[in-house]
Formats: C-alpha cells, structure tokens, sequence
C-alpha cells in the first residue's frame, strides 16, 4: 500500500521515517550539531598560537589541545551503537550535543592548559556520539529509496565543517579572540539540543544490555595509545624515544587483547566485531580509511605550506581551504542522485582518480612565487574529486548489511575516516620534514663558492644571511611538494580497494513501511 506524505511519521523496524516540516526540523537540527563536531575538529588550529599565548603554553605542550580532542572523539565513535540501545536514540543524541555545548563553554573559560585539555576531552567525547549518531538519524529520516540524498547531507557535514574551520577560526581570533572559536558553539548547539528533544522520536524504546567494561578499557587504551603515537610521534622522532615505544606496544597488544575479549570473550560486546563478516564491510573500511587520507591530508599540508612559504595570513590561508570545499557543496547532491542508479564503484574510483590529478596539479604548481589564484582552479578539481567519495560509498556499504547491522557498519565507517585524517596527517608531516632536510642538504652541497655568481654574491653585505633564507624558501617548497604527491599513491590504494567491493543486490536495510 502507498501512503501520501504527511507530517506523520512512518514506523518501520528499526527506522522512523518523517515527512514535511518535522523532517525538515530533524534534518536542520542534526545538520547542526554534526557541523559543529567537524567545525570544532580545524577551527581551533589557526587559533592556537594565540591561545598558547595566552595560557602560557609552549608549543609541544599546546598541542594536547588538539590531540586530547581527537583521542576522545575516536575512542567514543566505535560506542555509540550500544548507546543508541542502552538509552534510545532521541535521548542519546541530545545527551551528546548538550554535552558538546556545556563543554564549549567551559573551554571559552578555561585559564590554564590543564583546564583546557580537560574540557576537550569532555568535548571530544561527546563530539564523537554526535559524528556517529547524526548519519544514522539522517538515513532513517528518510525513505529508503533516498539513501543517497541522506548520505549527501552527512558528507556535507562531514567535509565542509573540517574545510570551513580554519576560514572561521582565522576571522574569530584576528576580530575578536580565541574564546570565540568555543563559544561560537553555544547558540547553534542550544537550538540543536531544543530541536532534538522535541522532534526527534525513538525507532525503539531503550533497553537494559549488559555494559562491557572491560571492552571499554581495552578500546580505551588501544585506540588511545594508537592517537598518542600518530600525534607525537614525528615531534619525538618516533622510536628513539621511550614513551613512542611504550605507546606503540601498548597499542599492540591492548588491540589484540581488544579483538580477542569481543570476539572470544564478552557475552554483550561493546564493539561488535563479526560486523566485518560483510565483504563490503571489509573493504568499505579500508576504502574509508584511505579517503579520510585523501580528504583531510592537503587540509594539513596547504595552510602550512601557504603561510609558511608564500606568507598568506590566517584568513587568507581559510579562504584558500575553502575553494576546496565548495565544489563539495555543490555537486554532493548531484552525486546522491546519481549514486543510487550508478555502479557506486564507478564514482567512487572517478573521484579517487580526480583526487589523484589534483595532488599531481598541486605539487607541480607549488613554487615559491605563486599567489592565491594559482590555486582556485586546481582545488576545484580536488573538491570535485572529494565530492565523489563519502556518498557513494555510504551507498554501497548500508544497503549491504542486515538492518540491525546498519548501525554499527555507519560507526565504523565514521572511525574509518577520522583515523584516516589522523594517519594523513602523521604521514605527510613526517615526509614533509624528511624531505626538506633531504632538499636542504642537496642545496647546500650544489651552492659553493666555486659558482662565479655565488663568489660575485658573497662579496656583497648581508648576501650570505640572504642565500640562507632563499635557500630554506626553496627546501620548505620541495618538502611540502613531496608531501601532496605522496597522496597520489594513497589514491591509487583506493582504487584498488573499491574495485574488491561488491554491488549490493538489494537495499536489506530497507525497512517495511507500516501505512497509518
């Protein structure tokens, strides 16, 4: 039987589908609160010497403000499925966005870098139920058949915050100060938590499971020390200091006890790991991982390199992030139409492959002259790559899982591409530092006095201390080259990976819509 769309909701076994207005609230109210989750992830990177500044903080110390966040924010992304359960979806989601908020607040007030990484944490942790939990409400908001509208919205959220912080935090902290790039949270995040609270319904009401704590201190200290290796490793030259080691080993072995307790152990695990039993499952994670690489890698390499080169300000170097991010905006929905009546494989190894041209475009156009349009044009391509990826492959992955699966598939892929951006980033920092000591000594060892120019040179006053810095200019350049086209590879990975998926041959997590 078919039902006109009305303001009522559809039930369905594990999905509560609305329709006019109310959707449109829900919708706005969780576009919202994932935005500000992936805002929160850049926004506070262009800030953050002035907020070491302030607290008096040194540079290694102030790091932890940005690393605290993503550690919390990946340990509880992987949870969120048995809180969905434990205390209903509604309750949970604005358990985390109200969560997020207060802690936004708190970190506005915070005098002391203790205080400040102490409130991250709270933030993160909330912040990773909201990444995980808003792509499951968005999916079952809509009709099955709109798979792909549902998962456009969440890629919107997904890349567009993490592209519009830098852009944001630049323009708050040179207007107004670093306070503002928390408490920018607090309106947006209250009308989120009103909207949530009396909109949003349960698909099923909650229920008492078993709560796994030992599961939970494994993930803890396996995923915890595995952030701490990727965040500070290349700033303690890795394995020759104690603490990367002991991190590393921890990470060893608390996963392969993680692995074993859930699988092997636990009568109700946290983490359901049998998950992986879906071959798109299998690959989609990878594939994820890959594009959280390729997503979040330039976001890393591009400020750096424009501020540190060319000499662009905060602002400037936001803007530039930006043109990555609007073609995103632009074509996400012309994707979603598409991906559902597409081979998903198809788009999702042309957006892979655009990717890679892009980084081939960028390496080559990175010189110590170029100004801001150099580069619009080739991040339009890359944005346009971009936009060919997280869509598609939410399409080929849920559609594939029974629907009691579907939920704990979406948290993986959420982990997936989080921890691709963390490893992106150790990645490219170490090739980025490795190569321009590379380029430094091949300099230094072609520019000697037996050059009749460099003789003529050095006679004149303060001619040496001016070859140094163009020397230096010209060995950043090269370093920060080698870094954008070491994801040209990362691209070709993807491919490969895509291809190992599977079509889905029918949409499983469709549910059984109950007319009224």
């Amino acid at each position: 039987m078919t039902t006109k769309p009305t303001d009522r909701p559809v039930i369905a076994p594990l999905a509560v589908v609305e329709y006019g207005t109310r959707r449109g609230l829900i919708v706005a109210g969780v576009m919202m609160a994932a935005l500000l989750q992936t805002l929160d992830a850049t926004i506070v990177n262009v800030a953050l010497p002035t907020i070491e500044g302030n607290i008096g903080a040194s540079i290694d110390d102030g790091t932890w403000i940005i690393t605290a966040y993503i550690i919390a924010n990946v340990v509880a992304i992987p949870l969120a499925p048995f809180f969905l359960q434990r205390f209903g979806r509604r309750n949970y989601f604005a358990a985390s966005v109200i969560g997020f908020t207060v802690a936004s607040f708190f970190c506005g007030t915070a005098s002391s870098l203790g205080e400040l990484v102490f409130y991250r944490v709270v933030q993160g942790a909330f912040g990773g139920g909201l990444i995980a939990t808003s792509q499951i409400i968005l999916r079952d908001t809509f009709p099955p058949d709109k798979i792909g509208a549902s998962s456009a919205l969440f890629a919107i959220a997904l890349t567009f915050g993490p592209a519009l912080g830098p852009t944001v935090g630049g323009l708050l902290t040179d207007a107004y100060s670093w306070q503002w790039v928390f408490d920018i949270n607090l309106v947006p995040g209250t009308l989120a938590a009103i909207i949530i609270l009396t909109m949003l319904r349960n698909p099923l009401p909650p229920r008492k499971i078993p709560f796994d704590g030992a599961g939970v201190a494994l993930l803890i200290v396996a995923l915890g020390s595995m952030q701490y290796v990727l965040d500070e490793g290349e700033r303690n030259d890795w394995f020759s200091d104690a603490r990367i080691v002991v991190a590393a080993v921890t990470f060893a072995l608390g996963l392969a006890a993680f692995v074993l307790w859930e699988l092997r152990g636990a009568t109700d695990p946290i983490v359901d790991l049998r998950i992986f039993r879906y071959r798109n499952v299998r690959f989609g994670t990878l594939a994820a991982i890959v594009m959280g690489m390729v997503l979040f890698g330039p976001t890393v390499i591009l400020p750096q390199y424009v501020q540190g080169v060319l000499g662009f300000t905060a602002t400037l170097s936001g803007l530039l992030i930006l043109m990555r991010a609007l073609p995103v905006l632009a074509l996400t929905p012309f994707v979603a139409r598409f991906a559902s009546v597409l081979d998903f494989r198809a788009i999702l190894v042309t957006g892979f492959l655009l990717s890679a041209a892009s980084f081939v475009a960028l390496a080559l156009h990175m010189t110590t002259n170029s100004d801001f349009w150099t580069f619009p044009a080739l991040l339009a391509i890359s944005g346009a790559g971009q936009s060919m990826l997280l869509v598609p492959l939410l399409v080929g992955i849920i559609p594939s899982v029974a629907p009691a699966d579907a939920p704990k598939a979406s948290s993986f892929i959420s982990l997936s591409v989080q921890t691709g951006g963390s490893i992106a980033s150790t990645m490219l920092v170490t090739i980025f530092d490795r190569r321009t000591y590379f380029h430094s000594d091949i300099l230094r060892g072609a520019l000697t006095l037996a050059h009749p120019m460099l003789l003529q040179l050095s006679l004149r006053p303060g001619a040496a201390a001016r070859l140094a810095r163009l020397m230096q200019q010209q060995a950043l350049n090269a370093g920060f080259a080698d870094a954008i086209y070491a994801l040209v590879p990362m691209a070709f990975i993807g491919v490969l990976v895509v291809l190992a998926m599977r079509r889905p041959k029918a949409a499983l997590t469709a549910p059984v819509v109950i007319s009224e």
